[in-house]
């Protein structure tokens, strides 16, 4: 059985101050939880903070984004070598408005995935498609153009170590969710893709998560599905309450 891993992705939101109060608040709460793997993803500028408030709990420490490249000339950028030396075991790669807002290509996402990779942490590799994708049909499409160049060139190993997240973008940050429906089907879909890539160990052990207006309400009904293996939420993973909800109703 796939052990449930619900992430917390706080986007450009809290102070260091504020990323260590929810942290703190968190660890009383799920200091040893063994039932799912708990991540939260605060900004860079809190990681190392957070990390310290963390390490010695069932909670674990993910970044937001991170560059391919060892180090260099690259203004803005943060390194796997950064990230590791701060505690990040999971890294989020190529989250939609990455992908939108910042112009990051499959291309990019492959490359960072196999980065994060090599330095043994845990990418947690996002996809989805558009509203007038999904509208046009093209959802099933879109989703295997992203798997395929994500994943180019990775063995079955490889894949099986990294968490791939489903996020409709036009169910992220609107309020509107996937039906629980429509989130079973693309994380079919691409558990199935997995098993024609590869084979049928790393389609049953791949896990996948659902990204897009997860909420303590929706989220029990989400995880009921049968290839949905967790979630990586965003706005209501920024209230303590909320998100500690989310986890408890989640297993």
């Amino acid at each position: 059985m796939r052990r449930p891993i619900i992430a917390g992705n706080l986007k450009m939101n809290k102070t260091v101050e504020e990323a260590v109060s929810m942290a703190v608040a968190l660890k009383r709460k799920f200091y040893t939880f063994a039932e799912a793997d708990i991540v939260i993803c605060p900004p860079f500028t809190a990681l190392s903070k957070v990390h310290d408030e963390i390490v010695d709990s069932s909670i674990m420490l993910g970044a937001q984004d991170v560059y391919w490249e060892e180090d260099g000339a690259f203004t803005g950028e943060i390194s796997l070598n950064m990230l590791r030396d701060v505690g990040c075991r999971y890294i989020i790669v190529g989250h939609s408005e990455r992908r939108n807002i910042f112009g990051e290509t499959d291309e990019d996402v492959n490359r960072k995935v196999k980065a994060v990779l090599k330095h043994g942490i845990t990418p947690i590799m996002c996809i989805g498609e558009k509203i007038e994708e999904r509208d046009n049909g093209m959802t099933f499409e879109v989703l295997e153009k992203q798997l395929s160049r994500g994943l180019k060139n990775l063995f079955k190993d490889e894949v099986m170590r990294i968490i791939i997240a489903y996020e409709p973008i036009w169910a992220i940050g609107t309020g509107r969710t996937a039906t629980p429906q429509q989130a079973q089907e693309a994380h079919k879909f691409i558990r199935e893709f997995i098993e024609r890539s590869y084979d049928k160990e790393a389609y049953l052990k791949i896990r996948i998560q659902y990204g897009g207006s997860v909420k303590p309400e929706n989220i029990a009904q989400l995880m009921s599905q049968e290839d949905v293996d967790g979630a990586l939420v965003g706005g209501a993973s920024l209230d303590v309450n909320s998100f500690s909800e989310i986890v408890k109703k989640a297993v």
